[in-house]
């Protein structure tokens, strides 16, 4: 029963809930109503049969008994209703349990109350009995002072359950007005309020058939189906923006791929068809095309590299879970990775103590990107193995460009002593593919920064970068933590 009710639909669900609902209230009220009413009409009997009573005096019933008016049985004249015309009876209870009829067409089953209240144990009496012909009657018996008897006074029920009868019809019909009326007003309840579901259903289903996320619902007032519209607005919003997001990393990583590969192609294209016409190139041509290549073929490395790490969910940016690492020997690893890439880079370190919560791959990474960086600005690129080499064309000489590294109070800087860039470039530095006019000669694919970013925020800390006094750009990097390791590690 449940299984098939769980499968039945949610319109359908609401209303026979309604409706049951509904049934119930309207069939415990009609029982209250129908036993208020034969209360009533049973107090009402009672009083009646009070009133009877007060109109036939003690000295009136004797005066009966002793002219011999009492019967066991009445008389025919009686039975035939000519002697009752109020269809009640009187009928006198001795001590020994015996009755006799004063007045009424029918005698009454004696009871053992009624004969209580003849030996003077109870001082009256109220019950239903049954007459001699099988009818139901009210009974009010009382004492007959100066006897060892009692009087019954009683009055059939039929007047209270013909009424009890008719009022239970009514309530019948009135509770089954109240059911179909109920179902009704469920199934319209149900089709009402269901309705921004519905709207909420076709829009998912047209999202699912057509992936169009420009879908938006109204959501009017503060209910529970305007915070779920509200929710999947949102939802559309975000999965639209992220599959904008999508699209640019693919269009912006296509742009910056076309450039190295065209290169990288052309120069392949020259050496095959020296090797093709049997002509070799110069040595030194043929060097500067094989660097070329070499150059192109490490920026390209590096670019996949930087894109699978931004493709990756921010859940999985790390490749491991987050501890409590020393992050002065991070930076100092990072360092000497850096010196170890080329010649004529000057990298001085000064580096204090700091532990903090992360994944030392990724933080490790960012670092090197930043030291990257700031070589690169440095001028230290010339003959650098981070960049492939010197770039193409270029023919200048290692600068010898300095880079300062520090971590103090759990601030890591990295500064170089390069141009610098100007203050309307700061707020796009961290974006995806983005390189200051400056810069677009130099390698590199403009996604360091955004990966430093990435890792530094999942990390709880901050990133910035900011002109150096006396010409350059300082990164700083803020990250929540300790000059001391915690007792756990």
């Amino acid at each position: 029963m449940i299984r098939r009710f769980s499968r039945l639909p949610l319109r359908s669900r609401l209303a026979l809930l309604t409706t049951v609902a509904v049934a119930v209230a309207v069939a415990v009220c009609a029982m209250v109503c129908w036993f208020l009413v034969q209360r009533a009409l049973i107090n009402s009997l009672d009083d009646s049969l009070g009133e009877s009573r007060s109109s036939f005096p003690d000295r009136d019933v004797i005066s009966l008994l002793n002219s011999g008016r009492c019967r066991a049985t009445p008389p025919p004249e009686a039975q035939q209703g000519l002697g009752d015309p109020f269809r009640a009876t009187i009928q006198v209870v001795t001590s020994d349990g015996a009755g006799c009829v004063v007045l009424g067409a029918q005698s009454l089953n004696v009871t053992d109350a009624d004969t209580a209240v003849a030996n003077g144990s109870s001082p009256e009496a109220v019950h239903d009995a049954k007459g001699s012909n099988g009818a139901e009657y009210r009974v009010l018996t009382t004492p007959l002072r100066g006897t060892d008897a009692a009087v019954s006074v009683a009055r059939p029920l039929a007047e209270v359950n013909d009424t009890l009868n008719t009022l239970a019809l009514v309530l019948t019909f009135v509770a089954g007005a109240g059911v179909i009326g109920a179902a009704s007003a469920g199934l319209w309840i149900a089709r009402a309020g269901l309705r921004p579901v519905d709207r909420l259903t076709d829009a998912v289903e047209h999202v699912a058939r057509t992936e169009d996320l420009a879908v938006r619902i109204p959501a009017e007032g503060e209910d529970e189906i305007a915070r779920l519209s509200r929710s999947f607005n949102s939802m559309t919003a975000a999965l639209a923006s992220s599959r904008d997001r999508q699209q640019q990393l693919i269009a912006d990583a296509g742009h910056e791929l076309r450039t190295p590969l065209t290169s990288l192609r052309t120069n392949i294209e020259l050496l095959v068809r020296s090797e093709e016409t049997g002509r070799a190139l110069p040595a030194e041509d043929r060097r500067a095309l094989l660097d070329s290549v070499k150059a192109q073929v490490v920026e390209l490395a590096a670019l996949i590299g930087d894109l699978q790490e931004l493709s990756r969910p921010d859940a999985a940016a790390g490749s491991g879970p987050a501890d409590i690492v020393a992050l002065h020997e991070i930076a100092g690893r990072a360092v000497r990775r850096v010196r170890l890439r080329g010649s004529g880079l000057k990298i001085t370190a000064d580096i204090d103590p700091w532990y903090v919560r992360g994944e030392p791959a990724a933080l490790e990474r960012a670092v090197v990107n930043l030291l990257d960086n700031a070589v690169k600005f440095s001028g230290g690129y010339a003959g650098y193995a981070g960049y492939g080499g010197r770039p193409p064309g270029d023919s200048s000489s290692p600068s010898g460009g300095l880079v300062e590294v520090a971590l103090k109070s759990g601030e890591l800087t990295v500064r170089d002593h390069g141009p610098g860039i100007s203050d309307d470039e700061l707020p796009y530095v961290f974006e995806r593919f983005w390189r200051a006019p400056s810069a677009r000669s130099l390698p590199g694919s403009g996604l360091g920064l955004s990966i430093v970013a990435r890792t530094v925020q999942q990390a709880g800390g901050e990133v910035g970068l900011r002109s150096a006094v006396g010409g350059g750009t300082v990164a700083a990097v803020r990250l929540p933590g300790a000059a001391t390791p915690p007792p756990a590690c």
